[in-house]
């Protein structure tokens, strides 16, 4: 199949100009057939194909990335809460054990990244990009930390909050409608996560990124960056005219690095990398789990969104989210995507001098913690 026909064909979809019958599983197994290879192409932009650094920067102004933000996230809590666990953990899962259910997996996913955090009670832990808070409670009730969730999206900022105050942690956990830029830096952290939230960066804000989040850790602190990355070091678009397809209907905006690329940023920002784990066959696992649940559960879909957006309005998000989900799955089982957790400590010094005191302090010789 001609190079953008997968995409042109996912838009006359959505647009209702063709009709497509079966189960997902056996569309996308139809087209991973007919896609020339690989559809990931050579350029800096994820999506779109923009790949000019000025255009990059315009992507992700601050109020830019919030509109973006609330487009994807914003669609509908109740649609989302028809395919998500009942956390709402919208990132992948972590299936420990290859038995587990989706909110069994979620649930594991949760406690690895503490885990791997340390976290301690009464330390400090900031999470940029909450969600619908399921990251934020986890890590209050369960280790004890003092913790600040930080969102752009007014829907999961709102229900968030409904949580901190039904279960009694206003004292303890709070969530705040704000941009990463905008935070504090003479209120350090001790421990900071980010999951599925710096796609959203854009690869030209990526070394202002990761240089904020230094500045937001304390001295020997750690940062856990848990997000989806390029699967090949030269290629970093979706081809065939995905990308065009995502751009328009699924995530404007978004951006794709490879892991090597990340690792890069992070050390040029004064970040030492002390663990980095692969996690790609999990978010296939989990985007299929995904998927087969907003299948089984369409006519009640077509319902909700009707109610939010229109009839029309809410067929189209709807007949994309179908593509999205199944095509996504479908890309990370190729690996044209990949998923990486990647810990990253703040020494305790310049870690550019030479001069770094007490860094093995803030990490052990092993990785025993994390599977104990």
């Amino acid at each position: 199949m001609a190079a953008g026909q997968i995409g042109r064909m996912a838009e006359d979809f959505v647009e209702s100009r063709v009709q497509l019958e079966g189960r997902m599983r056996d569309l996308m197994a139809v087209a991973a057939r007919l896609l020339p290879g690989s559809p990931v192409q050579s350029n800096t932009r994820w999506w779109s194909g923009l790949s000019h650094r000025a255009r990059s920067i315009a992507h992700h102004s601050q109020r830019r990335d919030a509109e973006q933000v609330q487009f994807h996230y914003d669609v509908s809590d109740d649609f989302y809460a028809l395919w998500l666990d009942p956390r709402r953990v919208y990132s992948c899962a972590y299936y420990a054990d290859t038995a587990m259910s989706l909110a069994q997996a979620q649930e594991a996913k949760l406690d690895h990244i503490c885990r791997k955090l340390m976290l301690k009670p009464g330390e400090r832990f900031l999470d940029i990009g909450a969600g619908w808070g399921g990251l934020l409670l986890w890590a209050a009730e369960n280790y004890g930390v003092n913790a600040t969730g930080i969102t752009l999206s007014k829907n999961q900022h709102a229900h968030a909050q409904r949580l901190i105050d039904a279960r009694g942690l206003a004292g303890r956990v709070r969530i705040d409608l704000r941009d990463y830029r905008e935070l504090d830096e003479s209120q350090r952290f001790d421990k900071i996560a980010s999951v599925g939230m710096f796609e959203h960066v854009g690869r030209a804000n990526m070394g202002a990124y990761f240089a904020k989040v230094r500045s937001l850790l304390k001295p020997g602190g750690m940062i856990m960056n848990h997000g989806i990355t390029a699967g090949g070091v030269h290629t970093a678009e979706l081809g065939a005219g995905m990308g065009e397809f995502i751009e328009k209907y699924i995530f404007p905006g978004g951006e794709l690095l490879h892991v090597s690329h990340v690792l890069r940023e992070m050390a040029l920002a004064g970040l030492e990398m002390v663990d980095t784990e692969s996690l790609r066959p999990h978010y296939a696992r989990t985007l299929w789990a995904w998927s087969d649940a907003l299948e089984a559960r369409l006519d009640e879909a077509r319902r909700v969104l009707a109610g939010t957006l229109s009839t029309e309005g809410g067929d189209k998000v709807l007949r994309a989210y179908r593509l999205y989900l199944a095509g996504s799955a479908m890309g990370f089982e190729q690996g044209w995507m990949s998923l990486h957790q990647i810990l990253a400590t703040r020494p305790d010094g310049d870690l550019h001098s030479g001069a770094i005191k007490g860094a093995q302090s803030s990490y052990p010789y092993n990785r025993e913690y994390i599977y104990r």
